[in-house]
């Protein structure tokens, strides 16, 4: 989706930062994450890079979150976003410690 409605996402980024442009070096990471999933020789390395993105982009949705409007739409979407940040959290944990 960052690719086919990038402008979906600029109200997810702070103003500080260029929006378009790290809309686009977000996809290509989520998705080069995502390829190396795939390979046993790489699912191991792609886990840890799959938590530590989540957990530099944890900050943003908390950010989000504190917004009078959130991006998401709602307090309560923005809490389950991050909420589901969390579980996604584990799930990368856990295929890092089973590869």
């Amino acid at each position: 989706m960052h690719f086919i409605k990038p402008h979906f996402f600029k109200h997810f980024i702070p103003d500080i930062f260029p929006k378009l442009l790290v809309n686009y070096v977000i996809g290509i990471i989520e998705f080069i994450l995502g390829i190396g999933l795939f390979f046993d020789l790489t699912v191991k390395n792609t886990a840890f890079g799959i938590f530590i993105l989540l957990i530099f982009l944890l900050p943003i949705h908390i950010w989000d979150l504190k917004k009078e409007r959130p991006a998401i739409g709602t307090k309560k979407r923005a809490i389950i976003r991050i909420l589901l940040q969390f579980l996604l959290m584990y799930g990368a944990h856990l295929i890092y410690q089973n590869s």
